[in-house]
């Protein structure tokens, strides 16, 4: 096989290896621990309630470091045992599944370590996963230590409509893989906002379809000029050094594919860019992140101006089903398939489908834009030298 070609053998067995999830064989629930703190990212998008939807599980406390957050999420998840430092509650009640919830990230790193150093057998971080290569270093080395298992909340990778993607590209459906192009919601956070908030889904998603990244070129712009140390500010939700309102970055993957990501500030799109398309030579799939159907398939050739095809809706029962996933986007968008997905893991003693090592890889190709550009847009490898945010040497 060329190295240009699609490796879908190994690909798309271990996406239906992993597709059906199995309860695990525990005599009793999990027992549930969640951090959140309110004012410092809340409960993320529904990290904390969504074990009331797992009949496995049980939360049995929540820790929020401002008191009247604190007496909210008590009252929403019901747990029993309240806490104002996170670090108390998973001492004194040693949970086996830990809820990372916060949307900032700047705590996520010592949050995981803490749950991991405490004995807890899982763990569902919100995304973005930690700030820095560094810090997702950490935190591995402390799960790979403790033997815990963790998952991140990148919640598209768990639709069950990507193993029918993953088929399709196997299949030759729409012939060679030419490029995927990925976008962000080009709202008001466009550039390096866009880029840490929602790149995230969208790196995630092209690191599944085209493997690991090998090296990563990109630009920076402000104001349609390139961006200089000065441009450097405090970024917003405590994501770390943030610069520029648009960027555009070209990464080789590992299986011969290039896979670029583009994000503009108040581009005029509506949001309707988030997502990806992977373009071949015989047709183009668009992934839309967070939408149902999640996917379509147009087929034949993407460059002829007589293109007829109409886009069908891709569903995990195949192409142009009349079935559009409602149970699983319902489940999905809620982070129910990714809590069962952990659940089954630590009962099978398997990776998360969405596990650490893939968030640190969401996290190399962002601070590869910035690493890329301080070094004028020249090619920067993986795994990235700079384990820091490369913002802090520009």
């Amino acid at each position: 096989m060329q190295r240009r070609e699609f490796v879908g053998g190994v690909a798309v067995t271990s996406l239906l290896g992993s597709s059906a999830f199995c309860a695990g064989s525990t005599e009793s629930k999990f027992r549930v621990g969640v951090i959140g703190h309110t004012g410092r990212g809340d409960y993320g998008h529904g990290l904390d309630t969504v074990w009331k939807r797992v009949a496995e599980t049980q939360i049995v406390a929540v820790a929020d470091g401002n008191e009247k957050g604190l007496a909210k999420a008590k009252e929403k998840t019901g747990a029993l045992n309240g806490y104002t430092d996170y670090r108390k509650m998973l001492t004194e009640q040693r949970p086996d599944i830990v809820a990372v919830c916060p949307r900032h990230p700047d705590q996520h790193a010592e949050m995981a370590i803490a749950a991991a150093q405490a004995g807890a057998k899982g763990i569902y971080c919100e995304k973005p996963f930690v700030r820095t290569p560094a810090e997702a270093d950490a935190v591995i080395a402390a799960c790979e230590k403790h033997g815990t298992k963790l998952a991140v909340a990148h919640r598209n990778r768990y639709h069950p409509a990507m193993q029918t993607i993953g088929k399709l590209i196997a299949g030759k459906a729409i012939g060679r893989i030419l490029e995927i192009r990925g976008r962000g919601k080009g709202d008001r956070r466009g550039g390096g906002e866009d880029l840490w908030v929602l790149g995230c889904h969208i790196f995630n998603m092209i690191n599944y379809f085209a493997g690991a990244p090998s090296s990563c070129s990109a630009v920076m712009l402000q104001g349609g000029r390139d961006v200089v140390a000065a441009d450097v500010r405090p970024g917003n939700e405590a994501l770390g050094p943030l610069a520029g309102n648009e960027i555009h970055a070209r990464y080789e993957m590992e299986r011969g594919i290039i896979a670029y990501f583009d994000s503009i500030a108040n581009d005029g799109t509506k949001n309707q860019g988030f997502g990806l398309q992977i373009v071949g030579s015989e047709g183009r799939i668009l992934v839309q992140a967070d939408l149902n159907p999640v996917a379509y398939l147009q087929r034949g050739n993407p460059f002829s101006p007589a293109r007829p095809n109409a886009w069908e809706p891709i569903t995990s029962d195949g192409v142009g089903e009349s079935n559009v996933d409602d149970v699983s986007f319902d489940l999905v968008s809620h982070h129910v398939t990714a809590a069962q997905d952990l659940v089954s893991a630590i009962g099978s003693n398997r990776a998360p489908l969405c596990d650490a090592t893939q968030g640190r890889t969401t996290v190399e190709m962002i601070c590869a834009v910035f690493d890329s550009h301080r070094r004028g847009g020249r090619a920067v490898s993986f795994p990235l030298e700079e384990r820091g945010n490369p913002l802090r040497k520009f």
